[in-house]
């Protein structure tokens, strides 16, 4: 074999090997996907709305859901760092704030916090459903920001380098920054969560860990 076509076939090898890497980023980050691509109830991740926040104050902050029973309800009590979202056949008023933050009407569901890794850097809340039957699992990655659940149906199963989770419906979960991860669905019921990216807006939502494998802690 020529020294050249040595040269050609290491070329190629090179060349197919940051296909595979584009190809796959690609995949991860079309995990989850604007909710008006959705198709009936397809399962899965889907994004509600990516709201820039701001610079966030540097005091504890939670995660504050309440249901209205009209958007326009919901509307008229938005603050700020308010948002307004139609998911789970509920309006959701969905606002970071202090601990004890009262919207006026509506019905308290959840505070959920103190929110970890908060920097003095410009935020984005990205808004998510995420849910599965029992034992589909995502790829690994992890999250620049904190990411908070609210389950509201089956149960929800995280792994990270420090052991595992399980999120009950009723239940939040939490996971800091910069923690690789891998979520699983487990029991037996369809899960449904709430879910909460909370990143500073320059960097990603999200990227795959190739630096860390979990034990399969999460059982069905």
């Amino acid at each position: 074999m020529t020294i050249r076509l040595c040269a050609r076939i290491s070329l190629t090898i090179v060349i197919w090997s940051l296909m595979a890497v584009a190809v796959s980023e690609q995949a991860f980050a079309q995990g989850c996907r604007p909710v008006g691509e959705r198709v009936g109830d397809q399962k899965g991740c889907w994004i509600f709305t990516d709201e820039a926040l701001g610079q966030l104050p540097q005091t504890p902050l939670f995660w504050h859901l309440v249901n209205y029973p009209t958007r326009a309800e919901a509307e008229a009590a938005k603050g700020p760092r308010g948002t307004v979202i139609e998911a789970f056949e509920k309006i959701w008023l969905s606002t970071i704030a202090e601990a004890g933050w009262q919207a006026p009407g509506g019905v308290r569901v959840a505070e959920i916090g103190p929110i970890p890794g908060i920097s003095n850097e410009p935020y984005t809340a990205s808004y998510m459903e995420s849910g599965n039957t029992a034992g589909i699992s995502t790829d690994i990655h992890r999250h620049d920001g904190p990411e908070l659940f609210y389950t509201l149906g089956g149960e929800l199963c995280v792994e990270t380098p420090d052991g595992m989770k399980i999120g009950h419906a009723g239940e939040s979960t939490i996971v800091p920054p910069g923690v690789p991860m891998r979520l699983t669905n487990v029991g037996t019921e369809l899960r449904r969560s709430f879910v909460l990216v909370l990143h500073e807006t320059a960097k990603p939502r999200a990227t795959p860990v190739s630096d860390w494998t979990p034990k399969g802690l999460c059982k069905l």
